[in-house]
């Protein structure tokens, strides 16, 4: 049988949560307690299933023992070796749920979600599919019950998007859509293209846990905010107020701009949000590169120079590069059917790191190369 990661520290962090718990003031917060709760909860099903595994590991080592023990009663050996096979089953189980549980939550998880899509390599049919991306996200998110707020697009002749920023909000969204980052590459016969030939197109996805005031402090000074008149569609009114906003950070030099809504505050919040939530991404990026491994994982990086996924229309066929998967159902993921691609994912992201919870050398999926 194979020996678990050591229970003790997560017995302490679960003993120093039951004192929290118990103080007076414990629920003055209620957000940090509510924090405390899930972690608690989360610690106590921990150990209750490592006291499981270990209780039957030795059921199985007594059953093995009595086996082989030939002074024992016949009929007592003939049982033991009938419940050896169940056992070994569910310590299997067991354990390899222990080692989930073991794997911490990222504290992002929980958190709504910032998508910024762009039109990269491909002019038009870039942007158009641009805004077929849009679409297959909105209907991802209609599918799991969660809301999305435009916050800033660019549109091209064509209809497409050569932007588009949207928050999407809701149960465990950031879990769910965080391995979305990167280039999505598409290949078909544009509606432009008079020959039938098939052209690769790309866009950029980036996805952004939503910063909350209390993870990035912003100091008014470091902000240029300049307003202007919204161009573009949208009615009356639309171009006869300065309500759109571009916010410049002036230590990174980043740049925010919203124009979606009519009015000036809401431009403002919403920008803030956005700038807030690339700062956040830009600071988990460099904690997690000082402290990276050689050897980094293809899931999850977010990296935009590497391309992640191709939607090939001619073969029906999605392939997801990071894993190797490759499924020919592509007008069902364009619906928004996006389940198969991110559960395989997210099995992917927890093998690596049950590998490095273990000490197991992690031999990544091979990928598929397509043309």
């Amino acid at each position: 049988m194979d020996d678990l990661p050591a229970l003790a520290p997560f017995q302490r962090r679960l003993d120093e949560l039951s004192a929290q718990m118990a103080e007076a003031s414990f629920y003055a917060a209620p957000r940090r307690a509510a924090e405390v709760t899930r972690e608690h909860q989360r610690l106590t099903a921990l150990v209750e299933r490592h006291r499981l595994h270990e209780r039957l590991g030795r059921e199985a080592a007594e059953a093995r023992a009595l086996v082989r023990d030939h002074a024992a009663d016949a009929e007592l050996r003939e049982l033991a070796a009938a419940e050896i096979p169940e056992l070994e089953t569910r310590l299997a189980t067991v354990r390899q749920e222990v080692l989930l549980a073991m794997i911490p939550p990222e504290a992002t998880d929980s958190r709504n979600t910032v998508l910024e899509i762009r039109a990269g390599t491909g002019g038009d049919e870039a942007s158009l599919f641009a805004a077929e991306l849009f679409r297959l996200y909105s209907r991802y998110a209609d599918e799991h019950g969660w809301k999305i707020q435009p916050m800033s697009s660019s549109t091209s002749e064509r209809g497409g998007f050569k932007e588009v920023i949207f928050l999407v909000t809701g149960s465990e969204v950031y879990r769910q859509l965080k391995f979305e980052s990167g280039v999505h590459r598409v290949q078909r016969v544009p509606v432009t293209e008079a020959n039938g030939r098939i052209h690769t197109s790309t866009v950029t996805v980036a996805v952004l846990p939503e910063a909350e005031e209390v993870d990035v402090q912003l100091d008014p000074q470091d902000l240029e905010i300049t307003v202007s008149r919204a161009s573009g569609p949208g009615g009356q009114g639309v171009n006869t107020t300065d309500s759109a906003v571009q916010i410049l950070h002036r230590p990174t030099g980043l740049i925010v701009s919203c124009a979606d809504e009519r009015s000036q505050l809401k431009n403002k919040a919403r920008a803030l949000t956005v700038l807030r939530s690339r700062l956040l991404q830009r600071r988990e990026e460099e904690e997690r590169a000082k402290y990276a491994a050689a050897r980094r994982s293809q899931i999850g990086s977010g990296d935009r120079s590497e391309r992640i996924r191709t939607y090939n229309f001619p073969q029906n066929r999605v392939t997801d590069h990071r894993i190797g998967l490759t499924l020919y159902n592509l007008p069902q993921v364009m619906e928004g059917k996006l389940e198969p691609v991110i559960a395989a994912l997210q099995k992917a992201d927890y093998q690596e790191k049950l590998a490095a919870l273990t000490g197991a050398d992690y031999v990544p999926p091979r990928a598929e190369e397509t043309d």
